[in-house]
């Protein structure tokens, strides 16, 4: 990618993209084929980074790591002549007809496309985060065909907690809930499920990850009694990064996730959403493609406002048609 400042001549931007994950990579493949002026601004951030497997990802059966598909994706992109830098947006505010964004520059821009995904939140407890990616995990679609057969741990008190280790028992005969010294807060049709098949619940304060190169052995409980496991599948919880959009006002959902149309509009005109930072199941797959819809809708929209206003290009040599 492009350092800061480098190659960034334009005073204003047909579109620009905040996040270079997988939504905001498709975005700037589609806008850069179809010859929009878009900016791709990447604090490096992506959650892909941490997967060490992807294998359901279309196209890759073999699997691939998610740092090798955002590299894949970077090369893509500077196939079609995207202008790309590395900063990080602090503010978006309103300027006239024009998006200003504010980061270690400045840049105004017609249509703006936040990919700014989400942050899983860790159990803050030691050892979690050498086991990030490889034993501690955060999804089900993405991981649970990974540690079939297993010993499997999910951390949590919610709901959530609850539908996620009967959800496991069909990968795993050995699957038991950790609160982690917390009252579980399950509804009661999900307590009589987890009687029902028998989950097991260890509800002591948990000392520390026991683990080896980040692959989890044993949870150590603070009374030093240990849960032997190999995976931990945590739902403590995400972070949303909508703090840009909040700024202008734009319409989330209970969950704190931005509000998108069938075109990821947000509720502000001009500004669209797509990813991980969206209602939509967070999967690498489903943001890709929720960031070209984006795209293929700001293209149309920038097509129709030159249209309104008469600044398409026109025929070369040639005058108006009678």
């Amino acid at each position: 990618m492009s350092p800061v400042g480098a190659g960034l001549t334009s005073d204003s931007w047909d579109a620009v993209i905040v996040g270079g994950g997988l939504a905001g990579l498709s975005a700037v493949v589609y806008l850069g084929r179809s010859h929009r002026r878009a900016l791709l601004v990447d604090a490096g951030e992506s959650m892909a980074r941490w997967e060490p497997i992807v294998e359901n990802y279309l196209g890759f059966p073999d699997g691939l790591s998610g740092r090798a598909l955002l590299d894949r994706g970077k090369a893509q992109v500077r196939k079609f002549g995207v202008t790309t830098t590395h900063d990080r947006i602090t503010r978006l505010t309103r300027e006239g007809d024009l998006f200003l964004l504010e980061g270690a520059r400045t840049y105004r821009s017609a249509r703006v496309l936040l990919a700014t995904g989400l942050t899983h939140l860790l159990p803050d407890i030691p050892g979690a985060d050498h086991c990030l990616g490889n034993s501690v995990l955060f999804c089900k679609d993405c991981d649970a065909f990974r540690v079939r057969g297993k010993r499997i741990a999910v951390y949590g008190r919610r709901n959530e907690a609850a539908r996620y280790a009967l959800a496991m028992l069909a990968f795993s005969p050995s699957v038991t809930i950790v609160t982690d010294g917390r009252a579980p807060t399950w509804d009661a049709s999900w307590q009589e499920a987890l009687k029902e098949y028998e989950v097991p619940v260890r509800r002591e304060p948990v000392k520390e990850l026991l683990q080896h190169h980040g692959r989890l052995e044993a949870v150590v409980f603070q009374d030093d009694t240990t849960l032997e496991a190999e995976a931990m599948f945590t739902t403590r919880g995400d972070v949303y990064h909508t703090a840009l959009a909040e700024g202008l006002g734009a319409a989330e959902d209970e969950e704190g996730q931005l509000m998108v149309d069938g075109d990821m509009r947000t509720s502000v005109p001009g500004l669209y959403a797509a990813g991980c930072v969206t209602p939509a199941n967070c999967q690498m797959i489903i943001a890709a493609g929720q960031g070209a819809t984006a795209a293929q809708a700001i293209d149309r929209d920038l097509f129709d406002e030159s249209l309104r206003r008469h600044k398409l290009p026109r025929v070369e040599g040639q005058g108006a048609l009678n």
